[in-house]
């Protein structure tokens, strides 16, 4: 044991069980509030009855809060008659006390100082308080098996419940918004998020980004798994993430299915990876060339960083210290759960399922912006959109049709529908039509909506963009448009007079720039410069005319 834990084992305080506190500290604060008009407003957002340690400091500071709630002055002949009224005068010590509390500090110059050591002493109060559920959880001898989840659990809503934000001015705002603006403008690729890998859809969303919750809905049998592990393995097997030192730095996930095991999530993967039917896997019914693929999938699939979870009794607790324990020890991107409604809040006193399930869709919100990671929840959706279509079509999902919750809307960031027209067994329609889906982007927080197609593969339970670049003319052709083709976006055609002027080169004569350095695009002519250096920005006074 070292020195200073040695100190703390002989602190009195220790020895004698005694509580922090700091009555004086209280007195002082509750006579700056009868002293100063200014006080009340400032220690209201700071302080909670909780916070006072004493009976009657507790009774005072609801006098005093219920008098500035209703827009009345705050003095000690005013909180009197409020604690006369509560019966509760007598209790406290009388107007003599209240009196005695207003000669005790000449002035409120320093009622931060004093709030301060209140909230400082009730915070450690609260801290013992939770570690003795917590020790006594333990002593029980765990029988639910559950004590790191509920210690973890009792310290995050400790956590939760001591975070408070303060209103800043919005100069600070305009400053974070300018810098983010130049750097987009430096580097448009700086804000990507974590990419999706379908090309259209990351151009909507610039990619999955942190904080975020994703909620994926469908009717049961229309992929939502399907989709949620195409996002994973998308994200698990992309290269281009580097460390500062060039070295690869792949994302890392993790899968909370409360439906399927892991095995059966495994043979997913290694049938979309390697392009195997899956009902030539489940059967056993694979060629020579097939495991062969199988074989090169799993090699590629060992060395992505994808962590499952199969519990199916998970709560949204439980997968935030799942997630804050492996964030810790391997990093953490992107994960998935699947799915909303298998869920249960792991609390007793829940009034109805709507209650529950809004619980729930909370705290994966809160776990998102936590764990600072995009967090993909699928759900599904109700019977109504049935009910609006018909025997040949199927009605576009709306947002009404999530199920059991409208606080599901209200929490998710970016909301996103998956819509077939026709069921993939559908023989009345071709295949291109029947395997046809729309992924629509109903709600998207920061951004806008709109809807992309995609193609299902049944065979792979898979999803993939669906291609609409058009077929290369023959390179003889003189009066042909040509496509770039680059990784990161669809093919683009290009018109003639584009053609002429591709990165400066003349389609008559390629080789006349060769020797010609290529201009500086304007970003990196920016890139050393602020935009007020740049654009030389006069900054209008007060008597200009800004319009």
């Amino acid at each position: 044991m070292d020195t200073k834990q040695s100190q703390q084992k002989q602190h009195p305080n220790i020895s004698a069980r005694i509580l922090p506190s700091s009555y004086e500290s209280e007195q002082a604060v509750l006579g700056c509030v009868l002293i100063d008009e200014y006080a009340p407003s400032l220690v209201l957002t700071e302080l909670n009855t909780s916070d006072f340690m004493s009976f009657a400091h507790r009774e005072i500071f609801n006098a005093a809060q219920h008098l500035t709630n209703n827009d009345k002055p705050v003095d000690a002949l005013t909180v009197a008659e409020t604690l006369k009224g509560m019966g509760s005068l007598d209790s406290i010590g009388g107007i003599g006390y209240l009196n005695q509390l207003t000669n005790l500090v000449p002035s409120a110059s320093n009622l931060k100082h004093y709030t301060g050591i209140v909230k400082k002493t009730s915070i450690l109060r609260k801290l013992i308080e939770s570690a003795n559920k917590i020790s006594d959880k333990a002593y029980t001898g765990d029988i639910e098996n559950n004590a790191l989840a509920f210690a973890e659990a009792e310290i995050f809503s400790l956590a939760e419940k001591l975070d408070s934000s303060k209103l800043k001015p919005s100069s600070e705002g305009l400053r974070e918004a300018i810098s983010r603006m130049e750097m987009l403008f430096r580097d448009p690729d700086a804000a990507r998020g974590i990419p999706t890998g379908f090309k259209r859809l990351d151009r909507i969303l610039n990619g999955f980004q942190k904080s975020d919750l994703v909620l994926v809905a469908a009717r049961p049998g229309q992929g939502k798994t399907s989709i949620g592990m195409n996002f994973i393995l998308n994200a698990a097997l992309n290269s281009n993430r580097r460390t500062d030192a060039g070295n690869p730095n792949p994302y890392k996930c993790a899968v909370f299915s409360l439906e399927m095991g892991a095995s059966q999530i495994a043979k997913r993967m290694l049938c979309a990876r390697a392009k195997v039917n899956m009902k030539g896997a489940n059967s056993g019914d694979l060629k020579p060339d097939e495991w062969k693929r199988i074989y090169q999938a799993k090699s590629g699939l060992d060395k992505a960083h994808i962590y499952i979870d199969d519990s199916s009794l998970t709560t949204p607790i439980e997968i935030l210290s799942k997630c804050r324990r492996l964030k810790r020890e391997k990093g953490l991107d992107l994960v998935m759960v699947d799915y909303l409604q298998l869920m249960s809040s792991g609390k007793n006193r829940i009034e109805s399922r709507q209650q529950e399930v809004a619980e729930i869709t909370r705290t994966m919100k809160i776990a998102a912006k936590e764990l600072d990671v995009p967090i993909i929840l699928l759900s599904q959706m109700s019977r109504d959109i049935e009910k609006r279509g018909t025997k040949k079509a199927v009605a576009r999902p709306q947002m009404s049709d999530l199920r059991e919750s409208g606080a599901i809307e209200q929490d998710a960031d970016i909301i996103l529908f998956i819509h077939r027209e026709h069921d993939s067994n559908d023989r009345t329609v071709d295949e291109v039509t029947r395997s046809k889906v729309e992924l629509i982007i109903a709600k998207h927080r920061n951004g806008e909506t709109g809807s992309i197609d995609l193609k299902w593969q049944g065979e792979y339970t898979s999803f993939v963009d669906v291609d609409y670049s058009p077929e290369p003319p023959p390179p003889s052709s003189q009066n042909s448009q040509f496509t770039i083709h680059d990784d990161n976006e669809s093919d683009i055609p290009l018109s003639k007079t584009e053609n002429k002027n591709i990165a400066g080169v003349s389609s008559a004569n390629p080789k006349k720039t060769d020797n010609i350095p290529p201009e500086p695009s304007p970003n990196q002519a920016f890139a050393a410069k602020t935009a007020k250096e740049l654009l030389d920005v006069k900054v209008p006074t007060d008597d200009d005319d800004i319009f």
